[in-house]
Order: structure tokens, then sequence, then C-alpha cells
């Protein structure tokens, strides 16, 4: 069961990265725009909660 888990956050992961390269290259439809701002959104967000969990834990501060 989790590595069915993992293998469709994986293709997930692949298909969002497909839609920003497509996005990237202008030629995208409009579903591939909306996929790419959202892969977009949760990498920041993805970073920002690492950035955050380091800091309380007493990183070092880069």
């Amino acid at each position: 069961m989790v590595v069915l888990v993992l293998g469709v956050l994986v293709v997930l992961v692949v298909g969002g990265c497909a839609c920003v390269y497509r996005e990237a290259r202008g030629d995208a439809p409009r579903w591939a725009r909306g996929v790419a701002r959202a892969t977009l959104l949760g990498s920041e967000l993805a970073r920002s909660a690492s950035r955050s969990s380091r800091s309380r834990q007493g990183g070092d501060g880069d």
C-alpha cells in the first residue's frame, strides 16, 4: 500500500514538473498552466516549511 501511494506521488510530481516546463516554454494549455501554478505554490510551501522547521531546531541559519 505504501509503495502504491509513493508511486502515485512520484507520478504527480513528474506530471507537475512537465506542466511547469511546458508553461515556461509558453505552449501550455489552460489546465497545464493551473497545474504549473499549483506545483510552484506547493514547492514554495515546502521550502518555507523546511526553513521554519530548521530555525525552530536551531539550524545553522543559512
